[in-house]
């Protein structure tokens, strides 16, 4: 069984942003991203939930593979309440997180 390691990514997600720059602009840049209108909200709504959802399940799946056992068979197969809370847990946290980070 190939053991891949998530040593690089992690770098990169804490490495690559201090090298990124923002260039100040001589044009006049919107002083906010909100939505104009309301078809201009739900775009971004639509964005934001599926950006949200993607990235719960990704993170859950960061998890499960962090974790020793398969965490969906034990809840599906075993019936394994305690796996289940855990599992309802992790995904409560990182919703939080994403919520938070989305909103401000």
């Amino acid at each position: 069984m190939k053991k891949t390691t998530l040593l690089p990514l992690v770098a990169a997600a804490f490495v690559l942003p201090l090298f990124a720059q923002t260039s100040p602009s001589t044009e006049s840049a919107p002083t906010s991203w909100h939505a104009q209108s309301l078809v201009g909200a739900l775009g971004y709504m639509a964005a934001f939930a599926l950006t949200g959802t993607l990235l719960a399940i990704v993170s859950f799946k960061l998890f499960d593979k962090c974790t020793p056992g398969e965490l969906h068979r034990e809840i599906i197969e075993n019936k394994n309440v305690a796996a289940g809370l855990v599992a309802g847990a992790v995904i409560l946290g990182v919703c939080l997180i994403i919520a938070a980070s989305m909103i401000g």
